[in-house]
């Protein structure tokens, strides 16, 4: 038992330099000033009103780029969203935003959004991102400029969260110390298709190409099979030096705890046999486990490599609340290994009002309103 608990201290302590050294690559990279802007179509799948929404697509509405137009699609005539929607377009008159009202029967309800949204594009670039970011005023430059290279196929962006209460700021460190350097050193280890929701750009081409939106209506992590897809095409997906932000509202504990068991369990059926070698990457648990076998000696480098990865990838993302309260990672840390060992097991997550069960690849088999 002490050679096992060593090793993984030793795996452990591995993990957390090659992250650490991912985030100061991310955070060492510059941008190509690049004149590539071509007319983009943004695709906004909406359900209910997010918090701060009016200033999430507002931000988007000012964008500095010179031709782009916004799609928003929603599936209930009596969405809340909808007048915030009309609101933004007349504030905006100059701007080309619409609002389709979308019937559809496809197991993952955003997907089948985006499928109608995406036949009323009028242009070859489609940008998707979730109805919760906020953006700066060049997010449009610099998540299409990537594309001007002909290998690249998807442009993803990181993200930071901003939160008020105890439950959401907890959330928002694991994202910036956990979930980050986990997405910064997937590239590294050869995992390369991955995208996230805060932002996917691609061309319509190549996402015929890969099958549509058809291909992946009935599954739950669309995002990265998406990414997948077009990536099997023989394209690169790249990670934008932008970091967007995301409002994670005033949620409670039961709140924070079945949305991010909701991700645990996307990831477990997107990448089974990655998810299982997370346990490497819980360093503040075997730092504890090292303590309480009286290694203080092996425990105390483990457990500050891991602040030091946490604290590099937080300034990557230019996320100051996290730096702020950085003193709540070792508690996020615990709660992350209680959310990975429940993600082992269970087929089904709530999302948005309903409970979804899913199929061992990630496929939707039954919906239910909870």
């Amino acid at each position: 038992m002490t050679y096992l608990l060593l090793a993984i201290a030793a795996a452990a302590l591995a993990y957390q330099a090659v992250a650490l050294v991912a985030a100061l690559r991310h955070l060492a990279r510059r941008e190509c000033p690049s004149g590539f802007s071509p007319p983009v179509s943004m695709l906004k799948p909406v359900h209910g009103l997010d918090p701060h929404f009016y200033e999430g697509i507002r931000s988007q509405a000012l964008q500095n780029y010179p031709d782009f137009e916004i799609l928003f699609g929603v599936s209930d005539r009596a969405d809340p969203a909808i007048s915030e929607i009309e609101r933004l377009a007349a504030e905006f008159p100059e701007r080309t935003i619409r609002l389709l009202e979308v019937s559809t029967r496809a197991p993952n309800g955003k997907v089948g959004l985006l499928a109608e949204l995406a036949r009323a594009a009028r242009h070859a670039v489609l940008v998707v991102n979730d109805s919760d970011i906020r953006v700066p005023p060049d997010y449009l430059r610099r998540v299409v400029a990537p594309l001007e290279d002909p290998r690249v196929g998807v442009v993803t962006c990181l993200y930071r969260g901003r939160a008020e209460g105890w439950p959401g700021r907890i959330e928002a460190v694991g994202i910036a110390t956990d979930f980050t350097p986990g997405a910064l050193v997937a590239p590294l280890v050869g995992v390369s298709e991955f995208g996230l929701g805060a932002t996917l750009v691609f061309r319509v081409g190549d996402l015929e190409r890969a099958g549509g939106f058809a291909a992946i209506a009935d599954y739950l992590p669309d995002d990265y099979l998406l990414s997948r897809r077009i990536r099997d095409l023989g394209l690169k997906v790249v990670v934008s030096t932008l970091a967007v932000e995301t409002w994670l509202g005033d949620r409670t504990w039961g709140e924070v705890w079945r949305h991010q068991l909701r991700w645990a369990r996307t990831i477990r059926v997107s990448r089974g046999g990655g998810y299982k070698g997370l346990w490497v990457t819980h360093a503040t648990f075997w730092a504890l486990a090292l303590g309480a076998a009286g290694w203080w000696w092996a425990a105390a480098p483990l457990f500050a490599m891991r602040l030091a990865a946490g604290l590099a990838a937080a300034v990557a993302l230019g996320d100051r609340r996290t730096l702020r309260d950085f003193y709540l990672v070792p508690l996020r840390d615990l709660w992350g290994v209680a959310l990975w060992a429940c993600g082992l097991f269970g087929s089904e997550v709530e999302w948005r009002g309903l409970r979804l069960r899913l199929d061992r690849e990630g496929r939707i088999v039954e919906v239910r309103r909870t």
